[in-house]
């Protein structure tokens, strides 16, 4: 057995540079070559006494940035990570722009109640009586969604002289961790709806009724629910809400998170009702750097009307110059994420934004099919199922023919794939599509399906065909390789010790190998040899 131990890297790394720290010195102001290069350690947690010059500091940091995975192949994220080199020259000029000081930059006021408008008109609002604001993500907007619920209910508790010291909120289990942090964070009693099968994975809505009382400030209903992409049925939550209403008395407003549906939603699904259509819905949040387009961090939060916004809420502030009413949890942010909004909204048009989620939806839909088609996978998400059952139509892109949400294929490992391979686990399959760049998280369904684990991609925009079909690939043949590797510890018993040795030594090496060279193939190799086995390949590289 090999002994091992604890290698502390930049422990050793500065006792070497002790050693050697006086050979060789570099002038801080050499154009061509840092002393960090050399021998003195890189500052990582303390300031550096010393000022180092720009360029060189922008060198070094771009060295160590490109450590990072490459934004494009993170499947696992719903961010928007592309923009356009004109997009990126206005947000440059304008980087240095206050959001919050809108005395002096009256002109990014304008766009940003232009960008209010635009998106409340997208969901329906009434043009006279929406407000809204800017945040730094949804994760801020559903914190003012919700506590605009709560205030509300408070002052509607306290008018009838009732008692308001336990509130309490509703949601799906399978609710972002936003909603859960604005329970947590302030004092609202979180009852959680469990999710089901039967549900699509998203809100059962036959558990709500229980779930209701006087002390209910209102619902959180997704639309894009992070697990599947799925979206919650809003008019069907809202005409419960009315029914409970008629029988009880007791009145509960609907906050829509739709950080990611918010976007989608309105080009893809028009007729879908479940925006400010819906009566019950007081109001609504979206992620702009989602499918909004826009680089990170933009969350947008509307109003049906101002009345649902209490005055408690809302502050004036003159401290800047002028006189402003706001109701947000920061203070202080940048600008440019409007800017960048507003350009994206100019640029793009709805037919724009259209086409865009009409591509991914339909690229999502392919990907989903084929994985079903290798019966390797089962897809939990449903947006490549037609509404009404039957064969799923040979139009991909015909929207309105399938089941509503985001363009995200969550799967897992099919019945009959587990019941043939149990040594199998799923999560494998994540670990090495990461070996090969990708990022496709593998990990539980909510507490009430705990027991299902899911792959999820989530097709954006950046995601194209190719690339899709590079992904794919690379699925079924890591998947056929486990398979193979199986098989041939299956067969081990009974075998020798070189053989077994070449087997396993076959299976490490064509999996470190990303397949390029087979299990047979290494296997004959090392069956010719008494040596050390190896890839029968010689080593070639540059002198």
């Amino acid at each position: 057995m090999t002994l091992s131990k604890h290698v502390d890297a930049e422990k050793m790394e500065s006792s070497l540079l002790k050693a050697t720290r006086n050979k060789f010195n570099v002038a801080k102001t050499d154009r061509y070559l840092s002393s960090y290069n050399a021998n003195v350690q890189i500052p990582k947690y303390s300031i550096p006494q010393d000022s180092t010059l720009p360029e060189l500091v922008s060198q070094l940091l771009q060295s160590e940035l490109t450590l990072d995975g490459n934004p494009t192949l993170n499947l696992a994220s719903f961010v928007n990570t592309h923009i356009d080199p004109e997009a990126a020259a206005l947000v440059a000029s304008n980087l240095v722009k206050n959001l919050a000081d809108n005395d002096e930059y009256p002109a990014l006021l304008d766009i940003h109640q232009r960008c209010v408008s635009i998106i409340s008109g997208l969901w329906h609002g009434n043009a006279h009586k929406a407000v809204g604001s800017a945040t730094t993500g949804s994760s801020e907007a559903i914190m003012l969604g919700g506590l605009a619920m709560k205030k509300t209910w408070q002052n509607k508790r306290k008018a009838a002289g009732k008692d308001i010291s336990n509130p309490n909120i509703l949601m799906a289990t399978c609710a972002q961790v936003a909603l859960e942090k604005f329970a947590r964070y302030f004092d609202v009693e979180d009852r959680l709806i469990p999710v089901c099968a039967e549900s699509d994975h998203m809100i059962d809505v036959s558990k709500i009724r229980e779930n209701v009382d006087e002390n209910t400030i209102g619902i959180f209903v997704i639309v894009g629910s992070t697990f599947t992409g799925g979206f919650e049925p809003v008019k069907e939550i809202s005409e419960l809400l009315d029914t409970i209403q008629k029988e009880t008395g007791i009145d509960v407003p609907i906050h829509v998170d739709g950080a990611s549906g918010g976007f989608v939603a309105p080009f893809v699904f028009p007729d879908l009702e479940w925006d400010f259509r819906v009566p019950r819905v007081v109001s609504i949040n979206t992620s702009g750097h989602k499918f909004g387009l826009v680089t990170a961090g933009l969350g947008w939060i509307i109003f049906r009307d101002a009345a649902y916004l209490p005055e408690s809420l809302k502050f004036q502030l003159d401290y800047l110059g002028g006189i402003e009413e706001t109701f947000t949890l920061n203070f202080s942010r940048p600008g440019f994420p409007v800017i960048h909004q507003y350009y994206n909204f100019l640029k793009l048009g709805r037919k724009g934004y259209t086409d865009v989620f009409k591509s991914c939806l339909q690229n999502a839909r392919l990907l989903a099919n084929c994985l079903d088609y290798s019966e390797y996978f089962t897809t939990v998400s449903n947006i490549h199922k037609p509404i009404l059952g039957g064969v799923v139509s040979k139009d991909l892109g015909a929207d309105e023919k399938f089941n509503p949400g985001l363009p995200v294929v969550s799967f897992r490992f099919s019945d009959e794939f587990v019941k043939e391979y149990p040594e199998i686990p799923q999560s494998i399959i994540s670990q090495l599509l990461r070996a090969k760049g990708w990022i496709v998280p593998n990990y539980k369904l909510p507490p009430s399906e705990s027991n299902i684990e899911i792959l999820r991609v989530v097709v954006r925009d950046s995601v194209t065909l190719d690339l899709l079909d590079k992904l794919l690939s690379d699925i079924i043949d890591l998947t056929e390789k486990l398979i193979h590797s199986v098989q041939l510890i299956r067969n081990m018993e009974g075998k020798d010790v070189k053989q077994n040795t070449s087997d396993i030594y076959a299976i490490l090496y064509s999996m470190a190998s990303e397949g390029k060279v087979t299990i047979a193939d290494i296997q004959k190799n090392f069956a010719a040899k008494d040596s050390h086995p190896s890839s029968g390949k010689p080593y070639r590289a540059t002198c």
